[in-house]
């Protein structure tokens, strides 16, 4: 699997997540952060690249701040080689 797809994957966990405790169905946070909700459930899955301001209006929508999505493990050192 390629790197940057775990990542994608990893990034929509974190949604999943946050959605859940915050007790949402998708087109509740749709509602809230202006996304279309068929786009959240591509998000969540890994199956959706994202630009800068729809990772803003998601961690508007759930109520936390943008660095919390990025919260999963980065291997910095391995992408140097």
């Amino acid at each position: 699997m390629k790197r940057d797809q775990i990542y994608l994957e990893k990034f929509g966990e974190n949604v999943l997540k946050r959605r859940n405790e915050l007790q949402l169905s998708y087109r509740q946070l749709a509602q809230k952060c202006d996304l279309d909700f068929s786009a959240i459930s591509k998000i969540e899955k890994g199956q959706k690249s994202l630009e800068f301001q729809t990772i803003i209006e998601l961690a508007k929508g759930l109520e936390i701040h943008p660095k919390d999505l990025f919260n999963f493990s980065f291997p910095i050192q391995e992408l140097k080689k």
